[in-house]
C-alpha cells in the first residue's frame, strides 16, 4: 500500500495508533486530555474489595439505573423500564440499528448530517442498507424543504442527529429537532438522538428532546466523555417501555453486560456529586478557552475553522495550497508528530477538511499549535 493510500477500517484509529505507536501529539481521537473526577477515581478504589466482580444485571446496575431514573425523570413519565446501560454510546447506536432494521425488515435509507460521524456512515455499509450524507447550509443552517424532499424521495426509515456533534459540533435549535420529529411522525422515520456530548458546551445550552422519546425517537447518551472516561465503556438508551422490552432481548445475546465495578463506581461517584455537576462547570470553562486558543490559531495560519458551541472537535478546512486532507494528515504526522483525522473520513463531499480535538490541556494545545504553525509555514 502506498504512503497516501488511504487504509480500510476506521481513520480514527488509523491516526491515533500512531501516537500510540511512535510517539506524539493525538488531536485525532476523541479522547480527552483532562483528569476523571478525584472522587470518582476514590469511588473505584473503594469498591475492589466489594462483591462486584460479576456480572452486573443486564439492564444496568440497580442504583445507577434509579439515578438516571431520578436524573431525567423530573416533570416526566420515565421508570427505570425506560433505560437501560450499555457498552458505551457505540454498543447503544448499533443496538438500536440492529433492533431498527428489525422493525423495518424492507431495505431502506440511512439518513445523517454531512460531516457525519463514522458510526453514521459506516453502520449502513455493514449492514447493507443505503446511506445519504445530507448537506448543511455554511455547516449551519438546515434547509428544511430540501431534507423533507430528500426523506419523502429516498425512502429514509433512519435518520441520526448529535447535537452537540462530530465532528461538527454543531447544536441544533429546538426549533430545528421539532421539526425534524414532525418529519418522523409524518414519514414514518426513526431518529436516533446521539446525545454524547449534552453536557459538554460552552455556548448555548443544547435542546433535549427528551419529551419526544417514544415510538420514533431513540436517545443515546454516555459516561465517557462527561466524566473523562472514555475507557470505561458505560453508556445508556432511553426510549419506550415497549422498545426496550425488545431491545434487552438483543442486548442479552451481544454485549449482555458493562463492567460492573465501573457501574458500581459511577453510582456512588453521583450520589455524592450531583451528576458531576462541579467537575462539569470546570470542563467546560476549560473547553471554552481551548476551542478559541485552537480556532485563532488555525486562522491565523490559514485554516477555515467553523464556529461550535461544544463537543471536542474543531472542523476546519485547510489553507488554499493544501488540496489533500489525507495526504495533509499524513504529513504533519511524520514532520510534525501531530496526529488529526482527514474530513474524508466523515465526508465524501470535500477532500479539504481536517477534524481536530481541542480538549485538551493548554501546554499541549500549545505545543500542538507550534508544530502546526512550522509545518504550514514549510509546506
Amino acid at each position: 500500500m502506498g504512503k497516501y493510500d488511504i487504509p480500510e477500517g476506521s481513520l480514527i484509529s488509523f491516526m491515533s495508533n500512531k501516537v500510540k505507536e511512535h510517539g506524539g501529539i493525538n488531536l485525532a481521537q476523541g479522547i480527552p486530555g483532562y483528569d476523571p473526577p478525584e472522587q470518582l477515581l476514590d469511588a473505584l478504589h473503594s469498591v475492589t474489595d466489594k462483591p462486584v466482580h460479576q456480572y452486573a444485571p443486564g439492564t444496568g446496575n440497580t442504583i445507577l439505573v434509579d439515578q438516571l431514573v431520578e436524573y431525567y425523570g423530573k416533570g416526566s413519565a420515565f421508570t427505570k423500564d425506560n433505560f437501560m446501560v450499555c457498552t458505551g454510546a457505540t454498543e447503544g447506536i448499533t443496538l438500536l440499528y440492529i433492533y431498527i432494521k428489525k422493525m423495518v425488515k424492507e431495505s431502506f435509507t440511512v439518513l445523517a448530517f454531512d460531516p457525519a460521524y463514522e458510526s453514521y456512515r459506516h453502520l449502513p455499509r455493514i449492514f447493507g442498507e443505503l446511506y445519504i450524507s445530507f448537506p448543511l447550509e455554511d455547516y449551519d443552517r438546515i434547509d428544511l424543504e430540501k431534507l423533507e424532499k430528500t426523506i419523502k424521495e429516498n425512502n429514509v426509515k433512519l435518520m441520526f442527529i448529535a447535537s452537540p456533534g462530530n465532528p461538527l459540533g454543531k447544536i441544533w435549535s429546538q426549533k430545528e429537532i421539532e421539526k425534524i420529529i414532525e418529519l418522523s411522525d409524518k414519514y414514518g422515520f426513526y431518529i436516533i438522538f446521539d446525545a454524547v456530548y449534552r453536557d459538554l458546551y460552552f455556548g448555548e445550552k443544547p435542546f433535549m428532546p427528551l419529551d419526544h422519546i417514544g415510538e420514533r425517537l431513540f436517545y443515546v447518551n454516555s459516561f465517557s466523555k462527561k466524566y473523562s472516561i472514555t475507557g470505561w465503556r458505560i453508556g445508556y438508551i432511553i426510549t419506550s417501555s415497549a422498545h426496550m422490552k425488545k431491545i434487552r432481548s438483543i442486548h442479552d445475546y451481544t454485549h449482555l453486560s458493562s463492567p460492573a465495578p465501573l457501574q458500581h463506581a459511577l453510582a456512588l461517584y453521583n450520589s455524592k456529586s450531583n451528576f458531576g455537576e462541579d467537575y462539569l462547570e470546570n470542563m467546560r470553562n476549560n473547553l471554552g478557552r481551548s476551542f478559541t486558543l485552537l480556532k485563532n490559531a488555525l486562522k491565523e495560519s490559514g485554516f477555515t475553522p467553523a464556529e461550535t458551541g461544544g463537543g471536542y472537535f474543531i472542523w476546519a478546512e485547510l489553507p488554499q495550497r493544501f488540496k489533500d486532507d489525507f495526504s495533509f494528515a499524513v504529513d504533519l504526522y511524520e514532520k510534525k508528530k501531530v496526529a488529526v483525522i482527514p474530513g474524508v473520513h466523515f465526508t465524501e463531499q470535500s477532500r479539504r477538511f481536517i477534524r481536530l480535538n481541542f480538549a485538551r490541556k493548554e501546554e499541549e494545545l500549545n505545543e500542538a499549535i507550534e508544530r502546526l504553525k512550522s509545518f504550514c509555514g514549510s509546506n
